[in-house]
């Protein structure tokens, strides 16, 4: 799973050909730490249609101030450039592919 930071957000996550699953995240956050393996199984399950990628809260404060973002995990759907669905807090990949179910 990808990485992304604030000097390429813009073109890895606003100019991606496909929606875009950015979790906001941390290294001291456990319910992070959580989604880990959740989010890789999600990213290899969904292939071309759902691109996912993290972004570190504590190493990129321009991207996280820019959405407002306080909680961790929090994710962010991004389609044509622009955040489609935010959801905050851990969840089994079952509810979040239910959750994404109406914008992937």
């Amino acid at each position: 799973m990808q990485e992304v930071t604030d000097g390429d957000f813009a073109s890895e996550v606003i100019g991606a050909g496909q929606p875009v699953l950015v979790e906001f995240t941390a290294d001291w956050c456990p319910p992070c730490r959580q989604m880990g393996p959740v989010l890789r199984a999600l990213d290899e399950e969904t292939g071309e249609r759902l691109k996912v990628v993290q972004l570190n809260v504590d190493r990129n404060p321009d991207i996280t101030n820019a959405y407002k973002v306080l909680s961790m995990p929090t994710f962010m759907v991004f389609r044509d450039g622009e955040p489609v669905k935010s959801m905050v807090g851990a969840r089994p990949k079952r509810r979040l592919l239910e959750e994404l179910a109406d914008v992937v």
